[in-house]
């Protein structure tokens, strides 16, 4: 028998997967439903309860003690009072008992007299029951007198309880107010105590900074200014010719290619006043001068604005809400690395940020100890290792040791390495890869120290430390002791990495931010 398999058209097909999509649909659109009445339910749920405080806890027992004790007094009360109904009632059974057999014993001695005799008897026994009765109450109006006035005499004595204790409460609270407001009294004082120390401590360190003025940027710039290629280009500019014109563009490009800032940057410059001269924009040598000060600070202004990052206000360093903000300071030996680590942990540390340093140069003889002089300085905390141990290891601890105590910033000191050797280098790259496992993300800047008297060696030197770390900021030292400050412009030009900090000079105020404007202002003069 063979079985007629018909195939589904087009339109079945279709119609089928309109049907199936509609099912999901509906499951989803249900399934929304149901979670969006789960949420309503679950915020229309009352919050639980809070445990209450302490002071409610006492409250709530003083309540329940005092509660029982009004009970049990009431209690105490009903039972005196049922007590003294029952002997009344014990008292009035036991008189009519009396009088009844009293009764019955004058009822039998009258029963033996004459009528005459029984008649007076019966006439004085009347008399003597009623005095007896008058006699009866009034010993019953004097018991309930007696009574009353011992009622009264408690309700009195439990009204003068009552008030004495109300007052002794008033007065325990009085002096528990007075205790509480003493406590907060000395809180108070205590905090504006600690508030004065900190400030007076703030104004002491301004004190030390500004009493360790540092000299001007003028004053710092003056041998590349009066000795350096800008001392050649204020000759040339101040010859005396009363035009420019190729000779004088000769010459400018004879002083700049034997300058340190580097050929392709002198090139730059070069032709940039060649195209000002082909369009007749250079009319006397004031005009090429301003040309070559604008062209300069072009060049320092694009690396310095190249970095979005906000930057922490007068030290010239990116920095956001991230905690810890790990830096990470590299450089060859004798660079000042580590000098530059300790002013800038002092200044830090002035700006109330909480700083951590790690001794992360574990092969330099004396490295840790020259920082370790430098944490004492700045009144930092320092993580110290053993000398020759493994530099990461150091790293690595400090770095968490930042992220377990909130630490606002780390600085790592790692060992002065030379660019020219790879395997050295390659440790660099190892112990950047720590930072990372400590704290995601990390290094969150990579500072390269510069000797500025190195000159055009120093534009190799940052090249290859940003080519294996990734530099994000320099800082150049010892701009005051050479004529090649010039240095400044080829690194910003050829590896558009901004100029963090230079340092002018020994005093902490002389490592300061680079400001590209002020550099330009005070090497060509305003």
């Amino acid at each position: 028998m063979q079985l007629d398999v018909t195939q589904p058209s087009t339109g079945e097909i279709i119609g089928w997967a309109i049907l199936v999509a509609l099912g999901i649909i509906l499951l989803v659109v249900s399934f929304k439903i149901l979670r969006g009445r789960r949420r309503k339910l679950k915020e229309l749920r009352p919050a639980p309860p809070k445990p209450p405080t302490l002071e409610q806890q006492l409250k709530k027992e003083r309540s329940r003690r005092e509660a029982a004790e009004e009970k049990a007094e009431k209690a105490h009360a009903k039972e005196e009072a049922a007590e003294a109904k029952e002997q009344e009632a014990r008292r009035k059974l036991e008189y009519d008992e009396r009088k009844r057999a009293e009764r019955e014993e004058r009822a039998k001695r009258l029963a033996e007299l004459t009528p005459e005799a029984r008649k007076a008897r019966e006439e004085e026994l009347a008399k003597a029951e009623r005095e007896a009765d008058r006699a009866e109450a009034e010993a019953d109006a004097e018991r309930r007198k007696r009574k009353a006035e011992e009622e009264e005499h408690k309700k009195a004595e439990y009204r003068e309880r009552k008030e004495a204790e109300r007052l002794e409460k008033e007065r325990k609270a009085r002096e528990a107010a007075e205790a509480e407001a003493a406590r907060l009294r000395a809180l108070e004082e205590e905090h504006a105590r600690r508030e004065a120390e900190r400030l007076r401590q703030e104004e002491e360190r301004r004190q030390k900074i500004a009493a360790e003025s540092g000299r001007t940027l003028i004053e710092g710039l003056t041998r590349t200014r009066e000795g350096g290629f800008v001392a050649k280009l204020a000759g040339l500019f101040g010859g005396g010719a009363a035009e420019v014109s190729e000779a004088t563009i000769g010459e400018l490009e004879e002083i700049l290619f034997t300058a340190d800032i580097g050929v392709k940057t002198s090139m730059r410059l070069v032709e940039g006043a060649q195209e000002r001269l082909r369009k007749k924009e250079l009319a006397n040598p004031g005009k090429l001068r301003a040309a070559i000060r604008k062209d300069v600070a072009e060049i320092l202004g694009q690396a310095h604005a190249a970095d979005t990052r906000p930057v922490l206000d007068g030290l010239g360093l990116p920095m956001d809400d991230t905690k810890p903000w790990v830096i990470m300071v590299v450089g060859v030996n004798g660079a000042g690395k580590t000098t530059t680590i300790g002013k800038l942990a002092a200044k830090l540390e002035a700006r109330g940020k909480r700083v951590l340093l790690a001794a992360g140069d574990t092969f330099r003889a004396a490295a840790t100890e020259q920082l370790d002089v430098w944490a004492e300085r700045a009144q930092v905390p320092i993580v110290k290792g053993a000398e020759g141990s493994d530099p990461g290891s150091v790293i690595f601890d400090a770095v968490q040791r930042g992220v377990r105590e909130s630490f606002d910033v780390v600085i790592c000191d790692t060992a002065g390495r030379l660019h020219t050797k790879a395997s050295l280098m390659e440790e660099l790259k190892k112990v950047q890869r720590v930072i990372g496992k400590a704290r995601a993300d990390a290094p969150d800047e990579v500072l390269l120290v510069l000797d500025a008297t190195m000159g055009q060696n120093a534009i190799q030197q940052a090249r290859q430390f940003h080519d294996a770390l990734g530099v994000t900021g320099i800082v150049l030292t010892k701009l005051d002791g050479t004529a090649k400050g010039g240095v400044v412009i080829g690194i910003c030009d050829e590896l558009k990495i901004p100029v963090r900090l230079i340092g002018i000079g020994e005093s902490l105020a002389d490592l300061r931010p680079f400001e590209p404007e002020e550099y330009v202002s005070a090497l060509f003069g305003s």
